[in-house]
């Protein structure tokens, strides 16, 4: 089994991906949990280039990593400068790294327009820079930017600057798709023409602009490149890099290489969401292996053969990667997406029984009105156990009537919300009033008002977000809406809905559907008392 060797850029390429950014601790944090899951080189920065990167490598020397081998960046020396005076050279010996990785030029168009020097000149300076950080005792990647345009532009000047770096004493050659407009089949035939040429060990290092960096890197692997560079979910400049998500289980699963060790692959997709969480961004659903949705299942055909043999309609076991299988309950659901949810509840239900084919009515019916239960599992859960007539589903509290009151002094003052409500309580009716931020959020103050004297612990629970969706546009001002309310109880979070023409209305839906969700789950009924 062929060892292959991970070379994360996510700290530095991954960077420069727009809405991308990570302080010095989150740096240091990923740095770790990159150790952890098993790669093999982490690209820490570019040393000299911002005082960030510069924190960053004075701080990790103080970090025991367990497997894998910091790497600082930076490019080959400037022209007319001696390499040991060069600023950038130093930068890299002065961060310390047991492994330095240098970029120079491959293609013609650079040397010429970028750097506006002579071809030999280049070929000197790619030499100088590897001899000379090769002689400080660093372990020396090259990477060869713009390689695959620079060998369809000149290919043999393209062989002759690897060449520079062999000889210089390069353990590793990185051929780049810096631009990432490369095909597969070039890549393919292109590192299989370079095999005739370089001895030493070939990487590869691709762009996403075609949507092939992770086809692209599979191809170079197939023709012998050990090294494969990227960064965690993709990120990167303009597309991004090739995805080491993807890459990863391709490699490991489907080619049959050696990566990482199997139980290390299982934390996979928590990986994926811890860098995503440190970058301040939601994790991509759609992301293969790692995505929530990379093992959802809709359609009610598929549901049924899956619950019968996973392999009819998943290419591998979700547990592999650390993902799971998820069903989704939608118009397009049959009885067997209603059985898999209900079992996932705890709820014991006959695929065949009237409660099955009543309650996939009745969730066609509503996401035909624009509810919407993919997200919103805390009121699909209330629906399923109220059709299943479980026990306490209207014991807890019921509505009598509610009034909202908004007021407005001037028009430069701001409006004053007040909502009145009137709920019932086991025998108890309870009259409350309370103002808020808006008339939803009175709404709230009011409901939590009635209900904390009877439930104490509501004190505890807080909506964390709140969506509106205007479901049909074309009506204007009387569309009907979706209301999407996530709520956090202290140990998870959940999600309800509600749909109306009115945006209050739609509202409480919502809210009393959240506020009922968790008494469900901590609290006797009160008829049960």
């Amino acid at each position: 089994m062929r060892q292959i060797f991970l070379y994360d850029t996510t700290l530095r390429d991954g960077t420069q991906g727009e809405d991308v950014t990570f302080s010095v601790e989150d740096k240091l944090k990923i740095a770790q949990r990159l150790d952890e899951f098993g790669i093999h080189y982490i690209e820490g920065g570019w040393p000299g280039s911002n005082p960030r990167d510069m924190e960053f490598f004075n701080r990790v020397k103080e970090i025991r990593f367990q497997h894998a081998k910091i790497a600082a960046f930076g490019s080959t020396r400037r022209a007319k400068n001696r390499v040991e005076d060069d600023a950038n050279i130093r930068a890299l010996l002065e961060a310390e790294t047991p492994v330095v990785t240098i970029f120079g030029k491959s293609w013609l168009l650079h040397v010429k327009s970028a750097l506006q020097i002579s071809e030999e000149e280049n070929l000197e300076i790619i030499e100088d820079s590897v001899s000379y950080l090769k002689a400080q005792g660093r372990e020396l990647i090259y990477d060869a930017e713009h390689f695959f345009d620079g060998y369809k532009g000149n290919k043999e000047y393209a062989l002759r600057t690897l060449r520079a770096a062999e000889r210089a004493g390069a353990e590793v050659i990185v051929l780049c798709d810096t631009n990432g407009g490369t095909m597969p089949h070039e890549v393919s035939a292109i590192i299989n023409e370079v095999k005739n040429h370089i001895k030493v060990s070939l990487g590869i290092h691709t762009h996403n602009d075609c949507e092939l960096a992770v086809a692209n890197t599979l191809a170079a692997v197939a023709q012998g490149a050990v090294q494969v560079q990227g960064t965690m979910n993709g990120y990167g400049e303009r597309c991004g890099n090739a995805n080491l998500c993807s890459i990863i289980p391709n490699l490991q699963i489907k080619f049959g290489y050696c990566c990482v060790h199997p139980e290390q692959l299982r934390r996979l997709t928590d990986l994926s969401h811890y860098v995503s969480e440190l970058a301040n961004l939601s994790p991509r659903k759609h992301l293969a292996f790692v995505g929530e949705s990379a093992f959802a299942h809709k359609g009610g055909v598929h549901v049924s053969a899956v619950m019968k043999a996973p392999a009819t309609y998943e290419h591998i076991e979700p547990e592999q990667v650390g993902n799971r299988r998820r069903v989704l309950i939608s118009d397009l659901s049959g009885r067997s997406n209603v059985v898999f949810k209900a079992q996932e509840l705890g709820i014991d239900i006959q695929e065949k029984s009237p409660e099955a084919q009543s309650i996939v009515e009745d969730i066609k019916q509503k996401e035909f009105d624009g509810y919407r239960f993919e997200d919103a599992e805390g009121s699909l859960e209330l629906l399923i156990k109220q059709r299943m007539n479980d026990i306490g589903w209207k014991d807890f509290f019921e509505l009598d009537e509610f009034k909202i009151i908004i007021h407005k002094e001037s028009k430069d003052s701001h409006p004053v919300s007040e909502a009145l409500m009137k709920v019932r309580v086991g025998e108890e009716i309870e009259h409350t009033a309370a103002e808020g931020n808006g008339p939803v959020n009175a709404l709230d103050n009011a409901l939590r008002k009635a209900l904390e004297k009877f439930y104490p612990e509501l004190k505890s629970v807080h909506l964390s977000d709140y969506k509106v969706r205007v479901l049909d546009g074309q009506d204007g001002t009387r569309a009907k809406v979706r209301v999407l309310i996530t709520t956090n109880n202290g140990q998870v979070s959940y999600n309800t809905v509600g749909v109306s023409t009115d945006i209050i209305e739609a509202s409480w839906k919502a809210l009393a559907d959240s506020i009922y969700y968790h008494l469900m789950k901590t609290e006797t009924p009160v008829s049960a008392l």
